[in-house]
């Protein structure tokens, strides 16, 4: 039976949902009357046990069985969505749920009750009971129950993000717990939209949102975006297609004349940077954490500009970006950007987006754009200028596991998210290509299992079934969900899927699926599996099967590992070096900046949403890319401007990028996925082009000791050394002074010379923003082809108006090279404080 998503106007009855799931969640005792003790030897253990019915987050008032009532449900959720209505559907339902689950029960084990830990109707429809191993697997063999699992840790797995930033003991501590992390801030986000009615948004249950005065912004409200959807937490919602209507490519009914999120990115994106905490994350029943944003108690101002399939157009976007710097935010987080260095102006600088993010930078707002996602390729970023902080995506630390158990008691290691085959015991193996029976479609191979009707049913059913990642997947229509549909209609225990070439493995990302699902990234785990089956499948001389001998069971893998390692750039994120015009020219400016974590995410999605198919239908969704990365960052800068709201956009930006790590815990270098033959990346050191300064340090950041500030007359002049006087004039309204001086001149935390010849002066200036006076020393990792010097190397800096200290660099090449080198400047304080800056340098000449 399949319960489909509950609805939209059940999440306004908070009061009850509350009390819902306090009865659901309540610790509960009912012993059996008559209670055997199990046989010695076998000891109970807590198993959660996993009914068929969907719980109450899902629930859309539709109850295929429950008798006498059914249609009355029905009846009522069409007729009506109010709160009445609904708050009694909740309760009949929730009884409905208790009595099915002690039907079942009592059906099982004799007796009207039983002894619970927990009954479960709110996040899961389930229970929580001691159990022995053998009542377990038989429990499980149950038609209405659909898992049964031994309870194991739940870690957090943006569920994971925040611990393995130190957020908990570190700045959500020092403001107060995350019902204080953000507190007054607003962080605009230009993306698809926001779904108003997911719990992530929610602002009933939280701390009171009262009255922002320095927030001007509005809600614009339509039938599918109501009154009330902007509720405090979401502060501001307004939406931008009048370019996309003019192109003719707005379809109001896809897209939605509205803030409403019809894609799914914009509520990812916003939910990372600002989510509520403590969310549970629910997907397909099963539950993978808490989902918290990073900065949990930030309001999220929404300014819709990008729209499903289409992307966005420039107006759009600008006038999105100008709304929200007129609106009054404090951080604009723009996940989005050009495809390739954009034309019509001669530098990438001067572009007409830059450009405007330079006067959001005059208003006093950090822009956080991510680099791009067209990786591990050189000069792919496509983030330019230097008043925007580009962030690159790095892969934390979780992995997910999984293996196959052999017949012959052989063990292969693979991955995927979802459930164990059922029970204890083995269910036999079948190739897909040997269970074809009819005609499917002739784009898609047999091997790829996306057509339930091409295989012989009663062949497959209570099999493994064996399929291929293939190209299919990843260019021919193929999908992960069609493939789970195949498995389900088909009656299959699972399915354990090879690939037909390592390439193609490599291009697997890994979604939660609701059968049992193992995956063989790489070729050589692959031809074991294919082996193994071969040798123990019996056929005739023309091929047809006799018998089949190979067996084996799917593991649990949706228990995930952290392996405690530093991020790696991900392979997909874009690298530098940063380019200055539409030819691809160097530029002397680093980009990315930093790095934070981009992989895997989990964040809000809405069931509507068609960003990735994997996640029709869900309240959550996993992606991956600098999209994901960059809500991190603008998070963490929100609670930076929290506690210092003084604080220009160059000084939160230069925190945050001098205070990056640039080495795991047992000091070895980071490491940057790069292109590889097959699935497992290939892995060097990380590079300032690949990783910017670092990787992400908030606790760091917090007390970064030295930052490097620029204004806007700083990054006027960095243009008029790009461009003729005449140009910036037209784009800045702001006059070139005499001497433009060159791009190097800019104080910004990173020196790039994209062809240095003979030596160059590098000015530089620092501000001490501790409280106190303090002793630095300068050291330089210098590299092959070129040294720096600094003057001074040694110096005390105050504070007050003692509170500045210039520094000048000497860069000077050593020998000629096409290929860029680098270096590190570091300034370690007396009182503990460490600041790092890049050196990135081509010389392709001496002299």
């Amino acid at each position: 039976m399949r319960i489909p998503e509950f609805g939209r106007g059940w999440r306004i009855q908070t009061s009850w949902l509350v009390l819902v799931l306090t009865l659901g969640l309540a610790l509960l005792s009912c012993e059996a009357k008559e209670y055997n003790a199990p046989p010695d030897g076998q000891k109970k253990d807590v198993y959660i046990v996993i009914f068929e019915d969907m719980p109450i987050v899902t629930y859309n008032g539709k109850i295929t069985g429950l008798r006498g009532t059914a249609k009355y449900f029905s009846e009522k959720w069409r007729k009506s969505h109010k709160r009445a209505h609904i708050s009694d559907l909740v309760k009949k339902y929730n009884e409905y749920l208790i009595k099915e689950q002690d039907a079942i029960l009592s059906d099982f084990f004799g007796f009207g009750d039983c002894e619970k830990t927990y009954r479960y109707t709110h996040l899961v429809n389930g229970v929580a009971l001691p159990l022995t191993a053998d009542e377990a697997l038989r429990l499980s063999e149950h038609p209405k129950i659909v898992r049964v699992e031994k309870s194991y840790k739940v870690y957090k797995s943006t569920v994971h993000t925040p611990d393995y930033l130190g957020l908990p003991k570190g700045m959500w501590a020092r403001s107060g717990g995350p019902a204080g992390a953000g507190e007054n801030m607003v962080i605009g986000i230009v993306d698809t939209g926001i779904d108003p009615t997911h719990p992530s948004f929610a602002a009933r249950g939280q701390k009171p949102y009262g009255p922002l005065r320095k927030f001007r912004g509005t809600c614009d409200y339509a039938r599918e975006f109501p009154r009330g959807s902007c509720n405090g937490k979401i502060i501001g919602a307004r939406f931008f297609n009048a370019a996309a209507k003019r192109e003719g490519s707005f379809n109001a009914t896809i897209h939605f004349a509205s803030p409403l999120d019809g894609d799914g990115h914009g509520s990812h994106t916003a939910s990372t940077a600002a989510g509520n905490y403590g969310v549970p994350v629910v997907f397909n029943g099963a539950r993978y954490g808490l989902a918290s944003g990073v900065a949990p108690r930030a309001r999220v101002a929404v300014y819709k500009a990008l729209y499903r399939y289409i992307g966005g157009s420039i107006p759009d976007v600008i006038a999105a970006c100008n709304q929200a710097v007129a609106d009054g935010v404090d951080i604009l987080s723009l996940s989005l950007g050009p495809n390739a260095p954009p034309g019509g102006a001669t530098s990438t600088f001067l572009n007409i987006l830059d450009v405007a993010l330079l006067n959001a930078v005059k208003a006093n707002v950090l822009v956080v754009q991510a680099a791009g996602n067209g990786g591990p390729f050189a000069k792919t970023v496509t983030s330019f200028s230097p008043w925007v902080l580009s962030v690159a995506a790095g892969q934390d630390d979780r992995v997910f596991r999984n293996t196959l158990t052999l017949g012959n008691r052989g063990v292969i290691r693979g991955t995927g998210l979802a459930p164990a085959t059922k029970g204890a015991y083995l269910y036999p193996l079948i190739l897909a290509d040997d269970a074809v029976a009819g005609k499917g479609d002739p784009a898609l191979t047999p091997s790829s299992c996306q057509a339930a009707s091409l295989y012989n049913r009663l062949l497959v059913r209570g099999k493994i079934l064996i399929c291929t990642f293939s190209f299919d997947f990843v260019y021919g229509g193929a999908t992960m969900q069609q493939l789970a549909k195949t498995v389900k209609t088909l009656g299959a225990a699972g399915v354990a899927m090879m690939v037909d070439s390592d390439n193609a493995g490599g291009k697997y990302e890994v979604i939660p699926l609701s059968v049992p699902f193992i995956i063989f990234p790489s070729s050589a785990s692959s031809n074991t599996l294919l082996a193994y089956y071969n040798r123990y499948t019996k056929k005739d001389r023309k091929g047809k099967i006799i018998s089949f001998g190979a067996t084996a069971k799917i593991g649990n893998g949706q228990t995930m590992t952290y392996t405690r390692s530093a991020q790696q750039v991900a392979s997909f994120s874009s690298r530098g070096p940063n380019v200055k015009d539409f030819n691809f020219d160097e530029a002397d400016i680093l980009k990315p900046n930093v790095m934070a974590p981009g992989y895997l995410i989990w964040g809000a999605w809405t069931p509507i949403g068609t960003d990735n198919p994997a996640f029709t239908g869900q309240r959550f969704a996993m992606m991956s890319g600098t999209s994901m990365a960059t809500p991190h960052v603008a998070g963490l800068a929100a609670m930076l401007k929290a506690k210092y709201p003084r604080w220009s956009p160059a000084a939160l930006s230069s925190a945050m990028v001098t205070t990056a790590d640039v080495a795991d815990r047992q000091g070895r270098p980071l490491q940057a996925q790069g292109a590889s033959a097959d699935s497992t990346p290939f892995l060097q050191a990380a590079t300032p082009f690949d990783m910017g300064s670092g990787a992400l340090n908030i606790q760091a950041a917090l007390n970064p000791g030295l930052i490097f500030e620029a204004g806007h007359l700083d990054y006027v002049k960095f243009l008029c050394s790009q461009a003729t006087p005449r140009e910036v004039l037209g784009s800045t309204k702001t006059a070139c002074p005499v001497r433009a001086g060159m791009a190097t001149d800019l104080n910004i935390p990173s020196i790039t010379f994209a062809n240095l010849v003979g030596t160059k002066l590098v000015p530089r200036t620092v501000t001490n923003v501790a409280p106190v006076a303090e002793k630095y020393t300068i050291t330089i990792t210098n590299a092959r082809d070129f040294v720096v010097t600094a003057n001074p190397s040694v110096f005390t800096i105050g504070v007050g108006r003692r509170n500045k200290q210039a520094i000048v660099f000497t860069v000077r090449a050593t020998r000629a090279s096409q290929a860029s080198s680098f270096a590190r400047i570091t300034f370690t304080g007396s009182l503990g404080h460490v600041v790092r800056i890049p050196v990135s340098v081509v010389n392709k000449r001496l002299r």
